[in-house]
């Protein structure tokens, strides 16, 4: 009897297993912890009916705290439900036009099943504008700037139908910012469609439809090794913890001739402007972590009632300069941030009242621009933080972060036992120690001389 209930034993313990090992997947490639809302949400739109379709508005959100679009930008492509196609676009295009052989006369601005769409580049004329268009599909974080962080173009789409009922949303969407990463959504309808009001407030109109799509990032479906690394000093111990060997991969010169290049070489011009120098793939500096990016954090100085610390960023790739960039550091003293020099600051606070997490990206038109490797190729800024006497240490690695991110980006941390440690003392504090040890030692001299002294008298006398 024992037989038939070893298969049901059996199936727990597997799905038991499957659980586990599920839980045991790093999650956290695929939500972010620090901005566990953060998104990009497609609006789509449809403002009026035409003869044989609509003319839509599609906006793009870009909801992230601190991940942006960077160039070349965004591309956002989809699967027509029906038969549809484009006949025009204003503020953005489609990629590929597709084979429009079957119309005669007008011919429309793209035909294909699945077209694929960007954004216009900044400086096209004003006829083939519209609001929130043109910035060559870069967007900004939310929290760097919420203005440039929407991108929209407008569609004219035939053969879809031209009412509520007939009309069908666009299906599979997708998105790259310029590459993978981003996994959409169904596009879903909103009750109520959107609302606009016009420029002085007094008018409100609404769209005929509205669908909305969400899309987020994850590291994984990017298929993204690490970008950056972080290297440590302190003030108070000669070391300097570099980042580790190979954060980002490996010299291998051997087997991928020009993976790297020297700083020194005689070649370098020509290497950086040869083929593939319009690729987004870095070609960085060789060095042993092999990171484009290299954030460096030195506890600097020590006052009664403060301490500071330096912030530097360094390019290391040859063919990024890297606009609008930002840097995320997890540290529990940003609780007492007291000044920062030359980066803006905002707190992202991700567990509500606990503030141990800060946003700093450079200031517009100073160094908001991260140049390419070279001598301009790095930026900095100094921190002063408040001392809390309940929490305030230099022992065990306090004064380092905890955690950072360059771009959205997780940087490779050296291990924690590698950190720098503080000296066991001071040199004030030995300094002390030898002079009380000094006078000790003097004084118990002095007192068994005289000791000697009385007792040579008292046995003569």
């Amino acid at each position: 009897m024992a037989a038939p209930t070893l298969l049901p034993r059996l199936s727990a313990a597997a799905a038991v297993a499957l659980a586990l090992l599920v839980a045991a997947l790093p999650s956290a490639e695929a939500y972010d912890p620090l901005d566990p809302n953060g998104n990009i949400t497609i609006k789509w739109d449809i403002m009026e009916w035409t003869s044989d379709g609509y003319t839509a508005v599609v906006s793009i959100y870009n909801y992230q705290k601190y991940r942006h679009i960077q160039a070349p930008g965004w591309h956002l492509g989809w699967v027509w439900a029906k038969k549809e196609i484009i006949w025009s676009m204003l503020g953005g295009q489609a990629v590929e036009q597709g084979d429009c052989s079957h119309f005669k006369g007008n011919i429309p601005h793209c035909c294909k099943k699945n077209p694929v769409t960007v954004d216009l580049l900044p400086g096209v004329p004003f006829n083939v504008q519209v609001a929130n268009c043109c910035k060559g599909g870069v967007l900004s974080s939310w929290v760097q700037d919420p203005v440039s962080a929407v991108a929209s173009f407008q569609i004219t789409v035939g053969r879809s139908g031209t009412s509520n009922k007939t009309v069908r949303a666009p299906k599979n969407f997708t998105l790259k910012a310029p590459g993978p990463g981003y996994t959409c959504g169904v596009a879903q309808t909103m009750k109520p469609p959107t609302k606009f009001i016009s420029p002085d407030g007094r008018r409100t109109t609404q769209a005929h439809v509205t669908w909305n799509v969400e899309c987020t990032y994850s590291q994984f479906v990017a298929q993204r090794g690490p970008t950056c690394c972080v290297s440590l000093s302190s003030f108070y111990n000669d070391t300097i913890i570099d980042c580790p060997k190979c954060s980002c991969g490996c010299q291998n010169n051997i087997t991928k001739p020009g993976s790297c290049v020297e700083s020194n070489s005689p070649y370098l011009a020509s290497v950086v402007n040869g083929p593939g120098k319009d690729s987004s793939t870095p070609l960085v500096e060789c060095t042993p972590h092999m990171c484009p990016i290299r954030v460096h954090w030195h506890v600097k100085l020590n006052y009664r009632d403060y301490w500071r610390v330096k912030v530097t960023i360094t390019n290391w790739n040859y063919r990024m300069n890297y606009s609008q960039w930002n840097l995320v550091a997890q540290h529990p003293n940003f609780e007492n941030i007291s000044t920062i020099y030359s980066f803006n600051y905002k707190a992202l606070n991700p567990y509500g009242v606990i503030n141990d997490t800060a946003m700093l990206w450079g200031v517009k038109y100073y160094n908001d621009l991260l140049m390419v490797a070279g001598p301009e190729g790095n930026v900095q800024s100094e921190l002063l933080f408040r001392k809390d006497p309940s929490s305030f240490t230099f022992g065990k690695g306090w004064a380092f972060p905890r955690r950072i991110y360059f771009n959205g980006e997780s940087c490779v941390m050296p291990p924690p036992d590698s950190y720098p440690v503080l000296p066991d003392s001071s040199p004030r504090l030995k300094k002390t120690t030898f002079l009380i040890l000094s006078v000790a030692f003097c004084a118990m001299v002095a007192f068994l001389h005289n000791h000697f002294v009385l007792d040579k008298y008292c046995g003569k006398s």
